[in-house]
């Protein structure tokens, strides 16, 4: 497995980029993110082409290992493991402000990034839906379709808003800049206009098929590949197939959480399975071929004779495929031994005489019956 890390990871580790330790806890994770994202921020680095390919390798960084589940993968299996997840990283920078802009706010608008004046692109927003899988979908990977709620550019108007044959106008109040101007003694107070809602435009004739707001509601089937060896909880990020943006702005994007729903017949442990079978102390003593569930369906499995309690048989590469990775992990299968309870009278005299060869020493049978924990049937 370590050999396969190094092989397809070209890129540089996360912990290194960020420069702190393996064991790093997510507080200091966060500060050396804020400290690497300032330092290479392109704003503050002009006419270096390399800082906005820094900046974006530190967010990437951050995204991975501020995530418990994204960086359990990446400290198991690399670059390949939130890959294989559905993180592919961020596309620019605009998209790292989005992501990030609630958390370091503070940070990117006193770098003068992230600023969005009146009327400009928006980001669209991200849509979060929910898929549930079965261990079989697990097992197999593969295409899933999924109904996504979307708002969709209307039709009529294009995006506008306005009737057809109409436009928006400017708005009469602000003069267009989506800002009104408050002067208060030696004060000077500037809002967002109450009549455009800082838009800088109003629209006087609505298209009457979005009521003016320049998008529909519309549920379209998107088409998901989930990797095989996906655990419950884990997400999906789909870039750009989550709400239209702005006045030219990009999409946002569609998160599909995942849930795999509990089998019975089964426990998963990471890529490994667990499950148990059931055989007699006769089997158990002489040994046998059990039917036994599996991942593939029933198969028989061979239990060697003088099974002791706690038995199990390991079926190597049976188990979860390993997300991102090669192989799968293993099934085990747990045999229980179970103990006879309505023995027939010479079924237990020939135990007894085995015991008594054996030098054992036994319990005589109770009074009034004829085997060994056999219970008296109701008249």
């Amino acid at each position: 497995m370590l050999s396969f890390r190094r092989a397809v990871s070209a890129k540089r580790d996360y912990y290194e980029i960020l420069g702190v330790a393996r064991d790093a806890a997510t507080p200091d994770i966060k500060k050396a993110y804020r400290k690497m994202a300032m330092a290479n921020h392109p704003d503050r680095n002009p006419g270096d082409h390399g800082a906005e390919d820094r900046f974006k390798e530190c967010a990437e960084a951050f995204e991975v290992l501020s995530d418990p589940e994204k960086r359990r993968l990446y400290d198991q299996f690399g670059h390949e493991g939130p890959r294989g997840a559905g993180f592919q990283g961020f596309s620019g920078a605009e998209e790292i402000f989005s992501h990030f802009g609630d958390l370091f706010g503070d940070l990117f608008e006193n770098l003068g990034f992230g600023s969005r004046r009146a009327g400009g692109p928006q980001r669209g927003q991200d849509i979060k839906v929910e898929l549930h899988l079965g261990l079989g979908d697990v097992v197999e990977g593969g295409d899933h379709d999924i109904v996504v709620p979307r708002r969709e550019r209307c039709g009529d108007c294009g995006g506008t808003g306005a009737a057809t044959g109409t436009a928006p106008e400017s708005c009469k109040q602000c003069g267009g800049s989506g800002q009104v101007i408050h002067r208060q003694g030696f004060f000077t107070l500037q809002t967002t206009c109450p009549v455009c809602r800082g838009e800088g435009k109003v629209i006087v004739n609505p298209c009457g098929g979005c009521t003016g707001t320049g998008v529909i509601q519309r549920e379209s089937t998107i088409t998901v590949n989930v990797p095989a060896g996906v655990d419950d909880g884990q997400t999906l990020r789909i870039q750009s197939r989550g709400h239209p943006g702005v006045r030219g702005g990009p999409p946002g994007n569609l998160y599909v959480v995942l849930h795999v729903e509990h089998d019975e017949r089964f426990e998963r442990d990471g890529f490994d399975v667990h499950s148990r079978a059931r055989i007699s102390m006769f089997q158990a003593t002489l040994g046998c071929t059990v039917s036994a569930e599996t991942l593939e369906g029933r198969e028989d499995i061979e239990v060697e004779a003088g099974a002791q309690p706690g038995y199990t048989v390991v079926r190597r590469g049976k188990g979860i495929p390993v997300l991102g990775g090669r192989g799968r992990g293993d099934h085990h299968i747990h045999v229980e031994v179970t103990i006879p309870e309505d023995l027939e009278q010479d079924h237990e005299e020939i135990l007894r005489e085995i015991a008594r060869a054996r030098g054992e020493q036994v319990n005589d049978p109770p009074k009034g019956l004829f085997g060994f924990g056999r219970k008296k049937k109701k008249k």
